[in-house]
């Protein structure tokens, strides 16, 4: 573990002091402990401290706290410098990116996500970018291993990156856009890419039956009944069942005219995603270019996620595929389509 200290005085602000709201909280927190262990509060009412800091804890403010616990400040400062949640010096602004580098992240290529700190944050580890946004580091484990790679974002964790997904994800904090936390692939939480497998289809009830006791003892007491004779089979056929009708909403192909897209160029969608697009029959930029809010909602019901599509802007990307490829998405997007 490597030494832990306090952030240089020439960045060490003068003073600290809580909001109204964030001191009335750590006060009613404090109140959950007994007299004689309220010291035990000085984890969380560091960590609002942190919260309400911009993201890091300085020395005023582990002061300010010890001074309500009535704690030694080397008490405070030794728990803010062994547990690494505590950041002890400014961090970015928009975002300071833990990076997890234990062996699933690793195996899965946490590597190549640092590379994209090093090349758009700061070629060295807790340190601000030119513009003061953005900071980064390597941390252990960050318990999502079956989602690896991931990292976190202050209170966040984004799952499943490849570092073109990592890319985007910095280029969206920096315009200040809305991200959604979790996996970054066709997956909710940690169930299957591309939606359940199995236990997938209506569980039918099964049907009450007679308990065997009843059914002898009512078996015993009845007479025997002549066996009525069998009836004759009706010769006229039952009507068929009107056929279902069909559901309304996008266009829909049995098969793509002539060569099918290559949808995976639209940002979320991925080869597995592409599959069940496919089965949807959905095969052309063309024919997702054309879906409205109705048509979104019964594509995001079929795929098992809601928001996605919207999320990841696929309408818009389809549009530009179609109307030009790559070229037109560029000119766009100003970037290459993944």
């Amino acid at each position: 573990m490597s030494v832990r200290r306090l952030a240089d005085d020439s960045v060490q602000p003068k003073s600290f002091a809580f909001t109204a709201k964030n001191l009335s909280w750590a006060k009613q927190t404090i109140k959950k402990y007994p007299k004689d262990k309220q010291v035990s509060a000085v984890i969380p009412v560091l960590w609002r401290a942190q919260e309400q800091h911009d993201g890091w804890v300085s020395r005023a403010a582990m002061e300010e706290v010890g001074r309500m616990l009535d704690m030694p400040f080397i008490r405070v400062y030794e728990i803010a410098t062994f547990y690494t949640m505590f950041q002890l010096a400014p961090v970015g602004k928009k975002a300071h990116v833990q990076v997890c580098g234990t062996t699933p992240c690793m195996l899965r290529g946490s590597e190549d996500l640092m590379a994209v700190c090093k090349r758009k944050i700061a070629e060295q580890p807790h340190t601000l970018s030119e513009d003061g946004n953005f900071s980064w580091e390597e941390v252990e484990c960050l318990g999502a291993c079956v989602n690896a790679p991931m990292i976190q974002i202050f209170s966040d964790t984004y799952e499943d990156l490849s570092p073109e997904a990592m890319e985007e994800l910095l280029d969206r904090i920096a315009k200040g856009q809305k991200i959604r936390p979790g996996p970054q692939v066709d997956r909710v939480m940690s169930a299957p890419e591309g939606g359940l497998t199995s236990l997938n289809s209506e569980v039918v009830p099964a049907k009450k039956t007679t308990p065997r006791k009843a059914v002898a003892k009512a078996t015993k007491k009845a007479a025997p009944a002549k066996a009525a004779p069998a009836k004759k089979a009706s010769v006229k056929a039952a009507p068929a069942k009107a056929a279902v009708a069909k559901k309304s909403g996008p266009e829909r192909l049995a098969k793509p005219k002539g060569k099918a897209d290559d949808l995976k160029l639209i940002s979320g969608v991925g080869p597995k995603l592409e599959q069940t697009l496919n089965k949807l029959g959905f095969w052309h930029f063309a024919q997702i270019a054309k879906w409205t809010k109705k048509d979104i909602g019964i594509v995001d019901d079929e795929l098992s996620f809601k928001g996605r599509i919207d999320r990841d802007d696929w309408v818009r990307q389809a549009k530009a595929l179609a109307k030009g490829g790559e070229a037109e998405y560029i000119k766009v997007f100003g970037k290459k389509p993944r």
